[in-house]
């Protein structure tokens, strides 16, 4: 249940980092909301995960998959460019979270 939990929670992590960019400041009221909740909800739930789960292991995880998805988020809209070595960047951050989920 950790890891599924520790999965959502880096999926909002995503959500929340996407909605403070789109926040401008906290200047606009759905964004601000949209990012407090979702560091709410993403923090409980890294929180939770960490009970079970070691912390080095947990943070690195959260921190992968969000910032995997803010950044592929972001080259999809089209935010931020795209280039192939970005890519294969990105699916190496990728490929060290399925890694730490495979040796632990």
């Amino acid at each position: 249940m950790a890891w599924i939990v520790l999965v959502v929670s880096g999926i909002l992590e995503a959500v929340w980092a996407t909605a403070l960019g789109k926040s401008d400041g906290f200047t606009r009221l759905a964004p601000s909301v949209v990012f407090g909740v979702g560091l709410l909800l993403s923090m409980a739930g890294l929180a939770y995960a960490m009970r079970t789960l070691p912390t080095g292991t947990a943070y690195a995880i959260w921190v992968g998959i969000g910032a995997s998805l803010t950044v592929a988020y972001a080259m999809v809209t089209g935010a931020e460019s795209t280039s192939v070595v970005k890519i294969l960047l990105i699916l190496g951050i990728v490929g060290c979270v399925i890694g730490l989920k495979v040796l632990h």
